[in-house]
């Protein structure tokens, strides 16, 4: 991969966890949380679609389409598993 592609991809992946923060309106802290998910996503979509040869959505050496699609799948499932609410429970209480 160039150059040029990498930063392309990671801008992209960059501002598909910005638009996905906007959509679904989180801190400055999820801002952070997403974007480096989207990157993940991105990565992991580019890898997968470069290995099984899927040829959507091409843009140069990347394979743009099984990318944009893996970020917003990691997406999804981290903000799902970011919504889980922790609480500490003493032995005492009972429920």
């Amino acid at each position: 991969m160039t150059l040029p592609a990498a930063i392309f991809g990671l801008l992209s992946a960059m501002l598909i966890g910005a638009l996905f923060h906007l959509v679904v309106d989180g801190g400055p802290g999820r801002l952070v949380l997403y974007m480096a998910l989207g990157i993940v996503g991105f990565g992991a979509g580019q890898w997968l679609g470069y290995a099984q040869h899927w040829r959507f959505l091409q843009v140069g050496p990347l394979s743009y389409g099984p990318a944009v699609l893996g970020s917003l799948l990691v997406l999804l499932v981290g903000h799902w598993l970011s919504q889980i609410d922790v609480r500490k429970v003493d032995r005492d209480d009972k429920v």
